[in-house]
């Protein structure tokens, strides 16, 4: 059973935007963004990559922003739960159509504009007028000090970290109001308008923590108990909303416009699970890659972060139970992802129970863990070893705009070598491995007719080892008479594609080439792969020397599997 009640700097001069929606198309993302166009200027349309667009405000001054965040939001203009964001989560613009802004100065926020030009936008300002008296003191400087000495300890830290956040206070967090805490609470002051004393009367202390509390009011705070979880946590109810149960999470997924989730992680377990925990999480498609993790004996924290999202897990071990969570959130909101983070992590309270691993709804899947998606490759391919320190020769195809490159899914690489004339790339490891098998280049001219051999992973992976496919040498020239390719007779897939070509004594007679040549598509059993020759000039084009071998004498069936499948390696791209 789940229960929600009621809960409760960026630098001045950063260009920043008021974020306002995210779609999951273009089509509607562009009809928002006309919408909003014709009731305020400024309006501008971006890819945020993974498949979203955003609509953003802008770009402003920090100081700016906030003004038009406030007004657009009291007039109704815009939703309760729009934010300020960095550019740097943005790419291409797609509204208006041919402008490109992102790299442009600030422009003045348009609720700071004349009479005129506020009834054009739909907003109500304020004509220029003399200075407004100071607020009235709710306390005599006495009054505030009293009041300020019964504050506890953890009170007067806590005053310190809003100073702290409001820019006006460099120090340490001690409690002790010294000269630089005081100099702190009169800049403040003379900031907001009041009587500049330096001591904070409690309507002021009051004001400061509203301020603070501003940034996470759009969200809905509010205290979530989940008794099937055993968690109690304040979650941002305005944004997301109970899906469902997948051991060990409970789904807290978007409900508007933000395209954020919360996980609860609630299991039974040990160090052992703990850890398993850790590795299994880095492999979900909502913990990106780049980002800073730490695990220790009973915790760990788990960062992961992309051009589109924010993802940071924080799990505990105790008394035999894993209880944490995970929020994603936009990139570029950082004020208010960290300050939600550490609202989260303080409210969080741990209740008796976990979630039990009959808790699921969905089917199994590979490709799934309680729901959510394994990170997969973008493409994957085959490719051989060639030496023993594990360089890899393999198809160019599967080297293309790829953000990192892995053999056998975990062993990083860096490519050495693209030949975009023979379509063959060379791929090192960024540690040295120790193949079961290198390829031996055959020195004999191949029999047509003769039977030969493919070892490569046909699923892309989905089996975690490779396959072997027979067929029949068809021709030593390609269908226009190319002297450079091997015609096959042979049934393969595409994932068998780099991998390596042998003839009955184990040597390698080429590399298996796509089924689409020259724009064609190939008729079923027809294969081609590149001859030896073009892959050993391209190996001496890298600075590196073939193998070759005398495989006149053909070898046990079985012996040649164990030689083919101890070379080939998954080759995969990722984004």
């Amino acid at each position: 059973m789940i229960l929600v009640c009621c809960g409760t700097a960026m630098a001045q001069d950063q260009v920043v935007w008021v974020q306002v929606e995210a779609h999951p198309n273009l089509a509607s993302a562009t009809e928002r963004a006309q919408v909003y166009a014709a009731d305020v200027p400024d309006v501008n349309g971006f890819t945020l990559g993974g498949g979203w667009y955003g609509i953003a405000l802008g770009p402003y001054t920090r100081a700016d922003a906030e003004q038009v965040l406030r007004v657009y939001r009291n007039e109704g203009i815009i939703p309760r739960d729009a934010y300020i964001a960095l550019g740097t989560s943005f790419r291409q613009q797609f509204w208006p159509i041919g402008a490109n802004v992102l790299n442009r100065g600030v422009v003045d926020a348009p609720v700071a504009a004349a009479p005129s030009q506020a009834a054009t936008t739909g907003l109500v300002t304020t004509p220029a007028a003399p200075p407004a008296a100071p607020p009235p003191a709710d306390e005599t400087p006495a009054e505030a000090q009293r009041s300020e000495q019964l504050l506890s300890r953890a009170e007067r830290e806590e005053l310190q970290e809003l100073l702290q956040w409001a820019g006006t206070y460099p120090g340490a967090i001690d409690g002790a109001f010294g000269r630089g805490t005081r100099n702190a609470m009169a800049a403040w002051q003379e900031r907001q308008g009041f009587d500049v004393t330096g001591i904070l009367t409690t309507g002021q202390r009051a004001a400061l923590r509203d301020d603070y509390n501003a940034v996470l009011n759009s969200l809905g705070l509010a205290t979530v108990r989940d008794d099937t979880a055993g968690i109690e946590i304040s979650l941002p109810m305005d944004v997301v909303a109970f899906e469902k149960y997948e051991y060990p999470f409970a789904h807290y997924t978007g409900a508007r416009s933000i395209a954020a989730t919360v996980l609860l992680i609630s299991q039974a377990g040990d160090q052992s699970t703990l850890f398993g925990l850790y590795d299994i999480m880095q492999t979900l498609d909502v913990v990106p890659l780049d980002g800073p993790r730490e695990r220790n004996e009973d915790s760990f924290v788990l960062v992961g972060e992309d051009a589109t999202r924010v993802s940071e897990t924080r799990v505990t071990l105790e008394n035999g139970e894993i209880k944490g969570f995970t929020l994603i959130w936009p990139a570029g909101d950082e004020e208010r992802r960290t300050r939600l983070i550490a609202e989260m992590e303080r409210s969080l309270v741990r209740l008796p129970g976990v979630i039990s691993p009959s808790e699921s709804t969905q089917k199994q899947a590979i490709d799934l863990v309680a729901g959510l998606e394994v990170r997969t490759p973008r493409l994957s391919r085959s490719g051989f070893f060639v030496d023993g320190r594990g360089t890899v020769i393999t198809t160019a195809e599967v080297l293309q705009s790829c953000g990192r490159v892995t053999l056998d899914d975990d062993t990083e690489a860096e490519i050495t070598l693209i030949d975009a004339a023979t379509g063959v790339g060379i791929l090192k490891p960024t540690t040295d491995l120790a193949p079961l098998a290198v390829a031996r280049f055959s020195d004999l001219t191949p029999r047509l007719k003769s039977e030969i051999a493919t070892s490569g992973y046909s699923f892309e992976g989905v089996l975690k080892a490779p396959s072997m496919t027979f067929g029949t040498l068809s021709d030593v020239r390609g269908l226009g008479g190319e002297a450079d390719v091997l015609r096959l007779e042979m049934a393969t897939r595409p994932g068998d594609v780099g991998g390596p070509v042998l003839d009955s004594g184990g040597g390698v007679l080429g590399m298996l080439l796509p089924a689409t040549q020259s724009g064609r598509t190939l008729p079923e059993g027809v294969q081609f792969a590149l001859d030896r020759a073009i892959l050993q000039d391209v190996l001496g084009q890298a600075g590196m020397a073939a193998a070759g071998t005398d495989s006149s004498n053909p070898i046990d069936p079985f012996d040649l599997s164990g030689e083919a499948t101890g070379m080939t390696v998954l080759v995969s791209c990722w984004d």
